[in-house]
C-alpha cells in the first residue's frame, strides 16, 4: 500500500493510522507495485487529483482509494470513471475507517459513503434522461441475474450480504461482478453501478 499526499502532514497523519494495522505493508509512493492499493489524500479532485488517479489505475494498476474533502457533482462521474471504487471523506478518515477502505480495495470491493452514493445515482439518472435516443432501454446485454447483483451493489451491500440475499455462493457473486466487468470493460463495481443505471437495468 503506498500514500500520496499533497503535503507531508497529511501523509503523515494517514501513516500514523495505518502503520499500526498489521495486515498493512507500507511501499514508497514512487514504487507502487501492481495490484497494491494507493491512497490519493486531496481536498478536491482536481484535473491533477485526476490526472494522478488514471496513472495510478491505468499505469501502475494500483487499487485506489480516494480521500477526499468534497466532491463535486461535475466530478463525481470522473471519480467512478478514473476507476476509483472506493471513496473516505475527509472528515471521516479515522484509522478504523482508512483501514476498512483499504481492504475494500484489496479485495475489489466498492466503498462509498451513502450520501456519494445517492449522489452518484441521482446523477447518472439525470444523464440518462438527457441522453439522446430512448433512455431506460437496455443497449446491450446484462443478465438477470446481473442486473440483480448490480441493483444489491448500489443498495450498499457487500459480496456476502449479496450472496445471502440472492442464495449465491460468495464465489458466485465475485464472479457475475468479474465477468460482466471483464466484458464491459468497466473498471470496478462502481463503474458497474453506474453503468447498469446509466443503461436503465436497475
Amino acid at each position: 500500500m503506498a500514500i500520496h499526499a499533497p503535503d507531508p502532514i497529511s501523509r503523515a497523519g494517514a501513516l500514523s493510522h495505518l502503520r499500526r494495522h498489521p495486515a498493512l505493508d507500507l511501499v514508497d509512493e514512487t514504487e507502487t507495485p501492481a495490484g497494491a492499493v494507493a491512497v490519493l489524500i486531496t481536498e478536491t479532485p482536481d484535473e491533477a487529483a485526476l490526472t494522478r488517479l488514471r496513472t495510478l489505475v491505468h499505469t501502475d494498476k494500483a487499487r485506489p482509494v480516494l480521500v477526499a474533502g468534497v466532491i463535486r457533482d461535475a466530478e463525481l462521474i470522473q471519480v467512478i470513471e478514473c476507476g476509483v471504487g472506493v471513496v473516505v471523506w475527509r472528515h471521516e478518515a479515522t484509522a478504523q475507517r482508512l483501514v476498512q477502505a483499504v481492504l475494500a480495495a484489496f479485495r475489489g470491493d466498492g466503498d462509498l459513503p451513502a450520501d456519494l452514493l445517492g449522489r452518484l445515482i441521482d446523477r447518472v439518472g439525470a444523464l440518462q434522461r438527457n441522453a439522446s435516443g430512448h433512455p431506460g432501454q437496455p443497449s446491450s446485454g446484462l443478465a438477470p441475474r446481473e442486473a440483480d447483483v448490480l441493483r444489491l451493489v448500489a443498495e450498499g451491500l457487500d459480496t456476502g450480504e449479496i450472496a445471502r440475499k440472492l442464495a449465491y455462493s460468495e464465489r458466485t457473486v465475485k464472479n457475475v461482478i468479474h465477468g460482466l466487468t471483464t466484458r464491459l470493460h468497466l473498471r470496478n463495481r462502481a463503474h458497474a453501478v453506474a453503468y447498469a443505471l446509466r443503461e436503465g437495468y436497475i
